[in-house]
């Protein structure tokens, strides 16, 4: 098996949708955020959380759920899965897993052994998800401009979008979701969860 096969980078769409992801919260200031912009543009998204941010932010978890959108397991701490053992690995998922009901997985930085990614896949059944388009909002040395940018320029119906609700993205990720969902929006674009 190769180890792309077993991962989703765009999801099979005849229509104008798009996926908007994000990755590592919850976050106490960015998640609160990115609901509201959710909600002024009916948009559903996919939120890949780190097990420790949902135990230290439970009311924002539930409101994450409550509102209609997806989650999934991004492991409890954020391991590099090309540096990380792997039975180190899989059981840092499984006590995601514990505060996480997700079959989606996202593996921290899109790095992870094809072994565990096997595993994932044909013992645990997980669906592996990665990306189309990075926003690029983990990147300090990117403007938020560019960071909307490169999301308005590679989008297309079934992208996965990637965006972080962490302390590191806020500055960049405020300024280039606002922008994604309104273009988008006002060129016919619905925003759905991934399942």
């Amino acid at each position: 098996m190769k180890l792309n096969s077993s991962m989703v980078w765009k999801m099979p769409v005849k229509e104008k949708v798009l996926f908007l992801t994000f990755d590592d919260g919850p976050h106490e200031t960015a998640t609160p955020f990115i609901l509201d912009q959710l909600k002024k543009y009916n948009a559903r998204a996919t939120f890949f959380c780190l097990g420790k941010n949902v135990k230290a932010h439970p009311a924002i978890y539930d409101r994450i759920l409550g509102e209609g959108h997806a989650v999934g397991n991004h492991t409890f701490s954020h391991l590099n899965g090309w540096k990380t053992k792997n039975k180190s690995y899989v059981s840092d998922i499984a006590e995601a897993a514990q505060c996480i009901s997700s079959k989606l997985f996202r593996p921290p930085y899109g790095k992870i052994s094809p072994f565990v990614a096997r595993n994932l896949k044909n013992k645990l059944h997980y669906k592996i998800i990665m990306w189309h388009v990075l926003s690029g909002d983990f990147d300090e040395k990117l403007s938020p401009e560019r960071c909307a940018q490169n999301v308005l320029m590679f989008s297309r119906p079934g992208s996965i979008i990637v965006f972080h609700d962490s302390t590191k993205a806020w500055e960049r990720m405020r300024y280039a979701l606002p922008a994604t969902l309104q273009y988008f929006s006002g060129r016919g674009y619905t925003f759905n969860t991934i399942v």
